[in-house]
């Protein structure tokens, strides 16, 4: 059946239209706009009441005009998926940009997706591997966990994303690993070198890429990461496959969310963000996990950028209460040349202790975590005591911890961009700074351990 033409525009404001309502349409129905060129543009009905259905328009509203045509399409934007999706890179609305063909799907799939249910979720477990020491020994991935990294504007935090990319693997087992990465709101030059680097280091053989540019319309940025997590869900729980979704860079996301908010002319939230985007931003967290009887998962790693540095933005305030647990880059490493700069102090993984331990990781694992935190948050406290008092003024003790501290940003945090740490790698890193100090201090780990695994006892053996 052709739908109706109606020619009731009675404003543009910003990406949105506002049509006078002469039928019955559905909230995310999508709806078509003819220019008086004859081209159309595509876009998707964001609020209907009794006099006004808005539509906001995916490719901008520029060219078009009140006397222009629109027409609802009686259906919501699907996303067409298939296991073929694998080694594309996509524009940020799905449309090829690596000069192969159109995706022929096996399925059609809503984008707008939902939630698992509570009671259909099984809990995050089995480590993933990353191959970055201070995340896998101290801040550990767990399949199913959605972790957020959180940067600051110029630190490498796309590196970051790009070696996790590369890296990322479940450890024992032969099962299909994919990654699906979103990147939003990102430079032409950001775009190349994302491309150029899936393509060098064959990553992208297992992955799908999905684009959205600076210069592309707004409104596409919301859809992006729909796109992508619906073609997450697929591969995950249709094809049986284990998915890491990296969603970079989520503060662009939040910035189109409060654009077409003051287009709508709706009352904002803290800092002019809609009030509504705690409850958006979980639409798009809550779709990672695990569901019982399905052997597929979804693990999440939002990256944002936090605007000036403040973990207490509204984008990171939000992030942290939905999330379980945060990767944080701290700008005094980057200046240190420490690369990846993460803060461990300022990091946390709240379902690491579901993936560590015998069988999974080293039984070693959490004791030396524990030590390493301990002992590195000792250190940098004693930094500021040296710049009060001087070095000269502690006692043996304590310069054997601010060494430590020393040593740990230098030899376990820092590691190269191309370097891939196995757990045991990572752990008998620390194991050799862990020797350093006096064994006597060396009190959150099990005796056991200590002959086991300290590298003086097993010299002596």
């Amino acid at each position: 059946m052709i739908s109706k033409e109606y020619r009731t525009i009675s404003q543009i404001a910003g990406p949105l239209v506002f049509v006078e309502k002469t039928e019955p349409v559905g909230y995310g129905e999508l709806a078509a706009v003819s220019l008086p060129d004859g081209s159309v543009k595509r876009g998707q009905v964001l609020d209907t009441s009794h006099d006004f259905v808005v539509i906001q328009v995916f490719e901008g509203t520029a060219g078009i005009e009140k006397s222009s045509g629109v027409r609802f399409l009686g259906e919501t934007m699907k996303m067409p998926v298939s296991q073929d999706m694998l080694g594309r890179i996509l524009s940020g609305s799905g449309e090829p940009l690596d000069g192969g063909p159109p995706i022929v799907p096996e399925e059609r799939l809503d984008i707008v997706g939902s939630a698992i249910n509570p009671w259909a979720r099984d809990e995050p477990k089995e480590f993933i591997q990353t191959g970055i020491s201070a995340i896998d020994g101290m801040n550990t991935l767990v399949r199913g966990q959605k972790l957020p990294i959180f940067s600051g504007s110029g630190l490498p935090h796309n590196d970051i994303a790009l070696q996790i990319a590369r890296q990322a693997k479940v450890r024992g087992k032969e099962e299909e690993f994919a990654v699906v990465f979103a990147a939003m709101g990102i430079t032409n030059e950001e775009a190349q070198y994302f491309m150029a680097d899936f393509e060098r280091t064959g990553a992208l053989k297992r992955a799908v890429v999905f684009m959205n540019l600076a210069d592309d319309p707004a409104i596409e940025r919301i859809i992006t990461p729909r796109l992508a997590l619906t073609t997450a869900e697929y591969l995950a729980f249709e094809l049986n496959m284990h998915v890491l979704v990296i969603l970079t860079d989520i503060t662009n996301y939040c910035e189109a969310l409060r654009q077409i908010g003051a287009a709508r002319e709706e009352v904002p939230g803290r800092r002019g963000y809609p009030g509504y985007m705690y409850t958006d931003l979980a639409t798009l967290y809550e779709r990672a996990g695990r569901i019982k009887g399905k052997k597929g998962s979804i693990t999440q790693i939002p990256i944002l950028s936090m605007p000036g540095d403040d973990i207490t933005h509204p984008i990171a305030d939000l992030t942290g209460y939905i999330t379980e647990g945060q990767i944080v880059a701290a700008r005094d490493l980057h200046r240190a040349g420490i690369y990846p700069p993460i803060n461990v102090g300022a990091s946390l993984s709240r379902l690491m202790n579901a993936g560590i331990g015998p069988g999974l990781t080293r039984e070693d694992h959490k004791a030396v975590s524990d030590q390493c935190y301990a002992a590195y948050a000792e250190g940098r406290d004693l930094r500021g005591l040296v710049a009060i008092v001087g070095k000269d003024s502690l006692s043996e003790r304590d310069k054997k911890f601010l060494e430590f501290a020393d040593l740990f940003e230098r030899r376990f945090v820092r590691q190269g961009r191309e370097e891939d740490r196995d757990i045991e790698t990572t752990l008998e890193i620390a194991w050799e700074l862990l020797a350093t100090l006096p064994e006597s201090q060396l009190t959150r780990i099990d005796r056991k351990y200590i002959e086991k695994y300290h590298p003086a006892h097993r010299k002596s053996e």
